[in-house]
């Protein structure tokens, strides 16, 4: 049993332990700061196509003397590339390109896909065999590193001509399709496709915006007579394409009412021979 001077002792040192500062956890202290940020999203694409004619629409081909142009996948993009940005930044017109781009791509991909259905349906009618649609034994791959999603589109668009060309050439192989037949529908569907791709080259960059059209100011007048007169539902922006980039208009109204006018210096203040030199 303690004795009573033990007893003081003992809460003599207890209290003297209370005095202690507390040392606050670290890992509390650590989430107490200002959380560290994810750094930036990165990503890669790549694209595999099984046949020789959907390889030939992903580069195109450069004019010869006896040949014209082809504008493939790539050109295409990169043409579009000038559209979005032209879009970003208000141009009712790149608004119009954009919703023209959009429409032919689900146009295009609904008139392959039938195509699909159909190649599919007739290849069905040999249901004693299980016949293996043909695939490149080293297909082409290639890395896509587009601007916009409408690129991305195009080669969806792409993939799937690669796809029906596979069941051509199997419906082909196994006799249920002649040689006329198979040529004609290739061509066809690379001719649309082709023809899409051709779309953004129609377009002109004339640094305009919706309010200078509405306003007939700047060049707007003569994106009308180079692109025609732009449908009033786009113009007013209550129509856009699915897959419109966010605006990044700078306003006109402040734009026009900021300058930069250099200060001069105090009266009383001498710069120095060295002040401000670039070298």
């Amino acid at each position: 049993m303690l004795g009573s001077d033990n007893v003081h002792g003992l809460n003599n040192a207890m209290n003297a332990g209370n005095t202690t500062p507390h040392q606050p956890d670290q890992a509390i202290v650590e989430r107490s700061g200002q959380p560290e940020k994810p750094g930036a999203l990165q990503g890669q694409v790549w694209f595999s196509v099984q046949t020789q004619q959907a390889q030939l629409l992903i580069h195109g081909r450069k004019a010869t003397p006896d040949k014209p142009t082809i504008i493939g996948l790539v050109g295409f993009a990169d043409r579009l590339r000038v559209i979005w940005e032209a879009a970003r930044r208000d141009d009712p017109y790149a608004d119009w390109w954009l919703i023209r781009i959009h429409e032919a791509l689900e146009s295009e991909v609904g008139f392959v896909r039938s195509w699909q259905k159909e190649m599919r349906e007739l290849l069905s009618q040999m249901s004693a065999m299980d016949i293996s649609i043909a695939a490149s034994s080293r297909p082409y791959r290639i890395a896509l590193r587009f601007a916009n999603p409408y690129a991305y589109q195009a080669a969806l668009l792409l993939s799937e001509y690669d796809a029906l060309v596979c069941l051509v050439l199997t419906a082909h192989h196994v006799g249920l399709l002649e040689s006329e037949g198979k040529t004609a529908l290739i061509k066809s569907c690379a001719r649309r496709i082709r023809a899409l791709f051709t779309i953004p080259q129609s377009y002109r960059m004339l640094k305009i915006d919706r309010e200078s059209v509405q306003l007939h100011t700047g060049r707007s007048n003569e994106a009308r007579q180079i692109m025609g007169e732009v449908p009033a539902d786009i113009l007013s922006g209550a129509r856009q394409a699915q897959l419109a980039p966010r605006k990044v208009k700078f306003p006109t109204r402040v734009a026009g009412q900021v300058a930069l006018h250099p200060e001069p210096p105090p009266s009383s203040a001498k710069s120095s021979d060295h002040e401000n030199d670039d070298d």
